[in-house]
């Protein structure tokens, strides 16, 4: 089963999904709490059933290549992570449209493009303990924020960065800085890496069908291949992430710890 549905029914549908004996595909957000996150794993494990979440970025080639310059050092210690994610969708979000229900919308753009981010953050950095948020409408007049920006502490110690404006020209990219080096991916192919000493390399990668390549390893993950490469400890924490980002922008920014 594939659910692309309201952000709100994710949790309530994954469960009755995983009581019927159905495989679960949920895109993104996978729910706004981390409670009703974890009762959806809680009900799929139970059940035996695949629970696979909608976050294709994991499956850009580039982004194996930054996991394997983390893993054997070129980076150094992380210190650093900067993420982006901006376009302008929601100025087409118009009255009666659930994406355009400031429930179903927290934080402006996080719930179609920023939720992206911060696990594609999360995928390469590891845990996120603090965040402090600053949340607001410049531009919008359809009760929708516009602007969205975070500042994070990783459990590793380094910190992070993060913005999605849901009224600007599109947007990706995602930069690490560590002691030996830094890397920085814009636009999912384009891939710049400068170390301490000796020679970077700037690199462009072929283009990658991610809706395809998230479904493969869905079929595979439920066919009894590989597990999805998508382990539900993060996705619950990406949700944990969310929900603390926007009990952070309701304290005008006050930093929060992540549950």
């Amino acid at each position: 089963m594939v659910l692309a549905t309201p952000h709100k029914l994710h949790a309530e549908q994954v469960i009755a999904a995983a009581r019927a004996g159905k495989h679960v595909f949920v895109e993104k957000p996978f729910t706004l709490d981390k409670a009703s996150a974890e009762a959806a794993v809680a009900a799929c494990r139970e059940a035996g059933v695949v629970l696979a979440l909608g976050h294709n970025r994991r499956f850009l080639p580039a982004v194996a290549e930054i996991k394997a310059m983390l893993a054997d050092g070129r980076i150094g210690t992380l210190l650093h992570v900067e993420g982006h994610f901006s376009g302008p969708g929601a100025a087409g979000y118009k009255p009666g449209m659930w994406r355009a229900d400031r429930s179903e919308s927290p934080l402006g753009g996080m719930g179609g493009m920023g939720i992206h981010m911060i696990d594609m953050m999360i995928n390469l950095a590891g845990p996120i303990a603090e965040v402090t948020v600053q949340s607001t409408a410049r531009v919008l007049e359809n009760g929708l924020d516009d602007t969205t920006a975070m500042l994070c502490r990783f459990a590793s110690g380094a910190t992070g960065t993060f913005a999605t404006l849901a009224y600007a020209p599109r947007c990706w990219r995602v930069a690490l800085y560590g002691s030996e080096g830094w890397v920085e991916l814009t636009d999912h192919e384009h891939m710049v890496f400068r170390p301490r000493e000796g020679e970077g390399f700037v690199r462009d990668y072929p283009k990658t069908d991610i809706e395809r390549a998230e479904l493969a390893a869905f079929a595979a993950a439920v066919a009894g291949g590989p597990a999805y490469p998508l382990p539900a400890e993060q996705a619950i924490h990406g949700v944990s992430v969310f929900e603390t980002m926007i009990a952070s922008a309701a304290a005008e920014g006050g930093a929060r710890a992540v549950a």
